[in-house]
Formats: structure tokens, sequence, C-alpha cells
């Protein structure tokens, strides 16, 4: 009998049924979408144009940006299409994709944004020996483990989630397939299913933000021993643009995936989401780099060389 109701798509609720709001939203993700887009895509391709910006710190940059298209391009798409279209069916395969890639970015950035302030830790505590420090290899093998961490957390969470049997309801109340909005939709015993979530999720956010915490800690105490002011104003500066999309970043997922199903609040949690998948992979190409007088150097001149290739082409 279960396999005769068994669940082949899911209906997302989307954002909001009403239909007034459906093309300010559609316009508003649009937008947010383009930004994304170039913002990140255009800040991957300055740093491989421009070798002042081959260091670590812009290696991180450029892999930060590729995340941040790679799980906005999870969900945004999706979205928009609802949207214009009005078919808020999902299939069961497509919705277990997006949930994979989604969490695969999500827990990479999350990785990146711990191995970013191990480089600011390493420049700022110890500037004799960054480059022995951060070599390419380094470099590399922190990127690379930052994936892998992203690709082991999906397939335990995805695998999870859809090892249980969905027989109900196939209505997802959020606007995309979220592990926890997900979830709460099957017939099975979900408890083991939770906790398997809390502990693995919980694990991957606390060892990151230890690690950031960490190198916050003794960049902090190197900032108070600094005596030039200007060195004080470069760090802090620095310190300034990552710890705010840390806060951003980390709070919401905390706030969405460290708690039981049954403390939900799903009109809350799309208003959240709408920050981590569409707001955060806008806003970081201008929280970390645009506001750097290198970035803005780099694209100068290549805006310069564009106009000069465009002038001797005319």
């Amino acid at each position: 009998m279960e396999n005769d109701t068994e669940v082949t798509d899911f209906i997302l609720l989307g954002l909001s049924d009403a239909p007034e709001l459906q093309v300010p939203f559609f316009i508003m993700f649009v937008l947010i979408y383009l930004i994304t887009l170039i913002g990140n895509l255009g800040m991957i391709m300055l740093i491989l144009l421009d070798s002042h910006l081959h260091t670590p710190m812009y290696f991180f940059l450029s892999n930060l940006s590729l995340v941040d298209f790679g799980y906005s391009s999870a969900v945004t798409p999706k979205v928009m299409a609802e949207l214009l279209r009005g078919d808020k069916v999902i299939s069961y395969n497509a919705c277990a994709a997006q949930m994979f890639f989604f969490t695969v970015f999500a827990t990479a950035e999350s990785y990146l944004l711990a191995s970013m302030a191990y480089d600011r830790y390493a420049a700022v505590c110890k500037p004799l020996h960054y480059t022995t420090t951060m070599t390419a290899s380094v470099c590399v093998c922190l990127a690379i483990g930052s994936y892998a961490c992203g690709i082991l957390n999906a397939s335990v969470n995805v695998g999870d989630t859809f090892s249980l049997s969905f027989c109900r309801s196939n209505v997802v109340h959020h606007f995309f397939c979220d592990v926890p909005a997900v979830m709460v939709l099957s017939c099975s015993d979900k408890h083991i299913g939770e906790l398997v979530l809390i502990y693995i999720s919980s694990f991957h956010v606390f060892f990151a933000l230890m690690v950031i915490f960490v190198s916050y800690l003794f960049i902090f105490i190197s900032i108070l021993k600094m005596q030039s002011s200007q060195g004080h104003q470069k760090a802090l500066s620095t310190c300034a643009s990552h710890l705010t999309a840390v806060s951003i970043f980390y709070g919401t997922v905390i706030f969405m995936y460290l708690q039981p199903s049954s403390s939900h609040s799903m009109d809350t949690d799309k208003i959240a989401s709408v920050f981590y998948t569409m707001v955060i992979p806008m806003l970081n190409p201008v929280v970390y780099s645009l506001r750097n007088k290198e970035v803005k150097t780099a694209f100068k001149k290549i805006v310069e060389k564009a106009k000069l290739s465009l002038g001797l082409t005319l």
C-alpha cells in the first residue's frame, strides 16, 4: 500500500501565494541573480587575468566566487521559473539533485571562509613566514578539502533524507528543496534522520567556526601589539569585511539547521533562506573585493585595455 502512494514529485509552495507579488518577486530575483553572475564570474575572470592577484588571498576569493555562483545557481533559476510560469512541480530526482548541489556549495563556502581566516592569520601574525606557510600546494589542498567536505556532507544529508519514505503530502513549504523542509514530509520515523542532520551539520559548522575563532583571536592579539596606526587600520579593515560575511552566513545556517524540525517556522525559514541562497552570494564580491585597492586597480587596467583594443579595432 505504501508503494501505491509513493511520492514521485514535489510541489514547491514558493515564497508567497499572492498573485500580485509574483511579478515584483520575479523582477527582484532576476536583478539579484544577474548581479550575482556578473559580480562572481567577473571576479574570477579578473583574478585569472591579472598576475598581481595570483596570491593565496585572491585564490580563495576566486574559489569563494565560484562557490557563490554555484549555490545561487542551484536555487535561483528554478525559483524564477516558478514565478514566471507558475510551475511549482519538481521531480523527485531533480529535488534530490538540487538539495545535493546546494549542500555541496554551501558546505564548501563554510570551509573556504575558514581557510580565508587562516590565510589572514598567517598574513597578520606571521608575515615573515607567510610565503612559506601559504604555499601553492597548501592553498590547493585547502580548496580541494573544502569541496571534498561539501561532497561528503551532501552525500550524507541527501542520502539520509531520501532514504525516508514519502507517501503522504508532497507539498514542500519552501521555495527550494532544503533538507528540513523535505524531511518534515516523510511518513517514516524521522528521529534518527534529524539527529544525523543536526550532528553532521553541527560538526561542519562548529569545526569551521572554531578555525575562524582561533585565527581571529590570534589576529586581534597581534593587532593590539602593533605600534603603527596604519597597520591597525589595514588589519581591522580586512577583518571587518570577513567577519561581516561570516556573521551573516553562519547566523542563518545555525538558525536554519541546528534545531529540530518541530521548532521550524517555514515562513521565517523562507526569509532566512533568501539571505543565504541569493543575497549573500550577491554581496560577497562587494564585501570581500570591490573595496580592495588591488582589485580596483586590476579592474581599471582591464577596462583601459578593453578601451584601447576597442579603439584600435574601430
